[in-house]
């Protein structure tokens, strides 16, 4: 699918945001005062950054409210609801530690339930998608959380707890690529089923459907060269884990702690980019498209 930069600087900017506010609500790290409201500054701030940038990608920002209406049959409606009820439940809290001089636990656990289950929700839009077999799996909702928590304990300062999170996840990242390079191929859909004409026997393409461009072909089929992908997939598992883990094992200074946030954010950019650009919807099949191949149209290759 098309990998459009409004969503991949809403999926990682609100999965770090969340992540940090999940953390903050747990009552990590035990800050007090004005250290501790701005750290939940910067996790509204990474939060609201994320989902105002989501609005980009909607045909019609103006509409964006209605969004709210749908919350029974949407998963994008759920994700509303749940995001404007963890930054209410965060600035709340963030109001009471100023207040006080502390956390009030009660606000804050809550606060941390909301956060991921917004994250929850946002990863569930894409891993609804049966027409998308890559994302139609149960790892989808798990890495996004993984990042989020993963990109929370560093902002949070937990050094150990990023180690584990950031090992974790990368397995994690790793696996997902190896098994979900296979699902389209086991869903038992291909070219003659996009079609219609699987009782011709093996075919390809030679012609496009039409002639010109849609908003599906721009949407939803976007073509990667395999060889691109695993090129990026490299750079994006060194940045986001490889570099952040070894240096929190040199240092859990705040320099080091720094530096692996960086570098993981640049990496997560990365692999988001992958996380759209090598979904392949099925929808690609009719136009011929396939990952590391451009060609287009149907050709038969039984005579």
């Amino acid at each position: 699918m098309h990998p459009a930069g409004s969503l991949i600087a809403f999926t990682t900017a609100s999965g770090f945001g969340f992540g940090l506010l999940a953390f903050l609500g747990a009552g990590l790290p035990p800050a007090t005062g004005w250290t501790l409201i701005a750290l939940y500054g910067l996790g509204l701030g990474l939060a609201g950054a994320g989902l105002a940038a989501s609005a980009l990608h909607l045909g019609h920002p103006e509409r964006a409210l209605l969004a709210f209406t749908q919350w029974r049959t949407s998963w994008l409606s759920r994700e509303a609801w749940a995001a404007a009820a963890a930054l209410a439940a965060a600035a709340l809290a963030a109001l009471a530690a100023l207040a006080t001089g502390g956390r009030l636990a009660p606000i804050g656990w809550l606060s941390s339930a909301l956060a991921l289950a917004t994250v929850g929700a946002t990863s569930m839009i894409y891993a609804q998608l049966r027409t998308v077999p890559r994302w139609h799996h149960w790892s989808t909702p798990a890495l996004f959380v993984a990042y989020a928590l993963a990109g929370g304990a560093l902002l949070s300062g937990q050094g150990s707890a990023a180690v584990i999170l950031l090992v974790a996840a990368g397995f994690g990242q790793f696996f997902a690529w190896k098994a979900g390079d296979r699902r389209l191929a086991d869903s038992g859909t291909d070219l003659g089923t996009a079609t219609g004409l699987a009782a011709a026997g093996q075919l390809r393409s030679f012609e496009p459907p039409h002639t010109g461009g849609s908003y599906l072909t721009r949407e939803m089929v976007h073509v990667v060269a395999r060889r691109h992908a695993l090129k990026l997939r490299s750079i994006g598992l060194f940045l986001a884990f490889v570099l952040p883990v070894t240096l929190l094992v040199l240092s859990h200074a705040l320099p080091s702690l720094a530096a692996a946030a960086a570098a993981h954010a640049a990496g997560a950019a990365v692999i988001r980019w992958l996380f759209f650009a090598e979904a392949e919807h099925v929808l690609g099949l009719y136009y011929g498209h396939h990952t590391g191949d451009a060609d287009i149209g149907i050709r038969n290759r039984t005579g």
